[in-house]
């Protein structure tokens, strides 16, 4: 008996006194097909989002009250936003705060908390492997057809790998697409135009880089997440204590509103 709980709880002396904590066991690692599946929905997001839906992701529990706090503020945007950000001291993690101006995005995540949390446990746990299997859909992809440079993103293939660009710095538009379609093979005769639509642009200006916005990317063939131009460490062994270096400092509590809450009309 007292080897089993040895497992699950490790004994912890803060300042003489004992603390009984909770081990997590690390999840079961998953294999090709199951990651490819994982990533479908977002592979084809731009590179900068896409950093950071994933580093996101590995603090979950945030996502849905993130998401109700983007919902209600969706009327704000750019500066205004940021300084709402600023002002009601949201104390989530950086990586959280990223997401603000993506209602749609957070909105996905929060009403899906089990894919956001199998998410966040694979790039902890297998980031080299999360990202290959972005690289495999994307692929697939532009084998198919469905992905190509547009007046929305830029397609880089470089050195073996599929970046998706920007067409414009800090102007960010967001895929809408079915992974069924995208990442099967066409019938004949069928047209692919359309496959891929996009939402409205959205800036993200000078007043986000606190949150990582400028700098971030992949670096794909060391297999990386760039956030802020510093590469992310955050694994499932140091996920309670990594701080990544964001350039500016944390918002501190206690949380405030001093701004008007209007939810959106959902479809």
């Amino acid at each position: 008996m007292r080897s089993i709980l040895s497992r699950m709880f490790t004994v912890v002396n803060l300042a003489a006194g004992l603390a009984i904590l909770p081990v997590f066991a690390q999840p079961v690692a998953l294999n090709s097909k199951q990651l490819d599946q994982l990533v479908g929905r977002i592979a084809l997001y731009p590179d900068p989002l896409l950093a950071q839906v994933m580093t996101a992701s590995t603090y979950g529990s945030e996502i849905p009250e993130a998401a109700r706090w983007a919902d209600e503020h969706s009327y704000l945007k750019g500066n205004a936003l940021a300084k709402a950000i600023q002002d009601d001291h949201l104390t989530w993690n950086p990586s959280v705060l990223a997401l603000l101006p993506f209602p749609n995005v957070l909105d996905t995540m929060a009403r899906d908390p089990a894919w956001t949390e199998q998410l966040g446990n694979a790039v902890l746990t297998q980031q080299e492997q999360v990202m290959d299997a972005v690289q495999r859909m994307r692929k697939k992809a532009k084998d198919f057809g469905y992905l190509e440079p547009n007046s929305y993103v830029n397609v880089v293939y470089d050195g073996g790998y599929i970046q998706i660009l920007p067409v414009a710095p800090g102007l960010i538009y967001v895929p809408e697409y079915d992974p069924i379609v995208v990442f099967g093979r066409p019938a004949v005769g069928l047209v692919i135009g359309g496959a891929i639509r996009f939402g409205p642009g959205i800036t993200i200006g000078a007043a986000f880089a606190p949150w990582g916005w400028f700098g971030t990317s992949f670096i794909w063939p060391s297999h990386s997440i760039i956030i802020g131009r510093e590469p992310w460490g955050r694994t499932w062994v140091n996920r309670g204590a990594y701080v990544h270096p964001y350039v500016g400092p944390r918002i501190v509590g206690p949380r405030a509103e001093h701004h008007e809450l209007r939810a959106r009309l959902h479809k």
